[in-house]
């Protein structure tokens, strides 16, 4: 009979991360596609600047008192982020609701390493002059998507996720944040300095920079409040699955505050490549995921240098969904070595292979496969985005939330926190962060609406 391990990180005796490796390695799960996209897109809907600020406060009020509550928990329970509730000290009904924080991200990279996959494709199709042959842009993302070819990309992408991952922490997941992450910013630079000296910009600078409060409504601070989850990884296991890997030395308040901020100037800067693009072309900011694949290439190619400058476009997002995709992958991984035993290898194997079975119906559900396309409201790509989004991630946080507010004795001592701030981090947590998670979960699922 298999001997379950320790703990995750019992696969490496010593694997765990480093101060600055671990602060690049959950900001580099943070700055996925949704900040490049799903920013700019609830940016524009729900009125610029004014929003942008709203956002701010619901990072810093709520997503940073959360944030730091999974670290502690992560880092005092050393284990998975199902288990790790129970080795805290928590009774085993937590260490069965922590399953849906191992849920929740292995169904999430079922879909993500698709879009991963699909950037990939982008760049590639950027840098050689082929995206920009054809000038029907929307029925050339159709047709790609509507195909198979998302399949072999697909592959790619989780074979690169797993190759990181199998690596482990300190040899694969820090040295990988460490190379892509600066890398990043970089090419972060390059693409704001480019968007922002386009022709016209400065009517998207002063749209994003330009609060106009009036916009503000009750549906838009939930709106701001549940993408400040979903863009600090709250709520899918990765944060507690990292605090995991913490050294006990590490200031998990500076860490919290390091994680938020670099989550914050990459929004930013976002908005400050994406703004100025669609005001200098003319392109409607608010348009969602056909912004990236569509509308984006067709500015490109009407822009000087534009294959280079798609390239690198497309080069940063695939970059941003490879860090996330490796943060999601680490979970049920951890999960696995912990619960079951097995080698890092193994578990990474068999859940990659998993991954991609369960994925394939998100792969064929945009044309190729009509039982996957039309279901109801939404094909399965959809379906799956919805419940994982939408139920699963606010669920995961109310869960931390009640955890460490009300049934956690050791909270202060594992947090760090001196008295006063532990009075306000413990009044976040009990009173004000689960109403408005209760709040963001049932406008989501479209129980209430504003």
């Amino acid at each position: 009979m298999t001997t379950p391990q320790k703990n995750p990180a019992a696969a490496g005796k010593n694997d765990r991360f480093s101060s600055a490796g671990f602060i690049l390695a959950a900001i580099g799960s943070s700055v996925g596609l949704g900040n490049m996209w799903k920013f700019p897109y609830i940016t524009g809907k729900y009125g610029g600047a004014a929003f942008f600020l709203l956002f701010i406060v619901c990072l810093i009020v709520i997503g940073l008192p959360v944030l730091l509550a999974e670290l502690a928990i992560g880092r005092a329970g050393r284990g998975s982020a199902a288990t790790s509730f129970v080795k805290a000290g928590g009774s085993k009904i937590f260490g069965r609701l922590g399953l849906l924080q191992i849920i929740a991200p292995f169904l999430i990279l079922t879909f993500y390493v698709i879009v991963a996959g699909w950037t990939l494709h982008y760049a590639v199709q950027s840098f050689s002059g082929h995206l920009y042959s054809n000038t029907d842009f929307s029925g050339q993302f159709s047709g790609f998507i509507g195909g198979y070819m998302p399949i072999v990309w697909q592959v790619i992408a989780i074979a690169i996720t797993g190759f990181v991952v199998v690596k482990g922490i300190s040899g694969g997941i820090e040295k990988f944040n460490k190379i892509l992450i600066p890398g990043m910013i970089i090419l972060l630079i390059v693409m704001m300095i480019r968007a922002v000296t386009l022709p016209g910009a400065g009517e998207g600078v002063a749209f994003f920079l330009k609060p106009d409060f009036s916009k503000l409504t009750t549906e838009s601070a939930l709106v701001a409040l549940g993408h400040a989850f979903f863009s600090l990884s709250l709520g899918m296991g990765i944060l507690l699955t990292y605090g995991a890997y913490v050294d006990k030395r590490q200031s998990l308040g500076a860490a919290t505050i390091a994680i938020g901020a670099g989550d914050l100037i990459y929004a930013f800067v976002a908005g400050l490549i994406i703004f100025p693009t669609t005001a200098s072309f003319g392109i409607a900011s608010d348009s969602g995921p056909s912004l990236v694949f569509i509308a984006l290439p067709a500015a490109f190619s009407a822009m000087p240098f534009g294959a280079f400058f798609g390239g690198i476009f497309f080069i940063l997002l695939a970059i941003a969904a490879l860090t996330s995709a490796v943060s999601l992958l680490e979970v049920p991984v951890s999960f696995a070595m912990d619960r079951w035993g097995w080698s890092r290898m193994k578990s990474v194997l068999i859940i990659s292979v998993l991954v991609l079975l369960v994925g394939l119906p998100s792969a064929l559900s945009f044309g190729i496969v009509p039982a996957f396309t039309h279901m109801g409201s939404k094909n399965f790509f959809d379906w799956l985005d919805f419940i994982a989004s939408n139920i699963l991630l606010p669920v995961g946080g109310l869960i931390t939330t009640l955890f460490a507010g009300y049934f956690w004795k050791n909270a202060a001592e594992a947090a760090g926190l001196k008295s006063a701030w532990f009075r306000v981090w413990l009044f976040t947590l009990r009173y004000i962060a689960p109403i408005l998670v209760v709040l963001v979960l049932l406008h989501t699922t479209g129980v209430i609406r504003f």
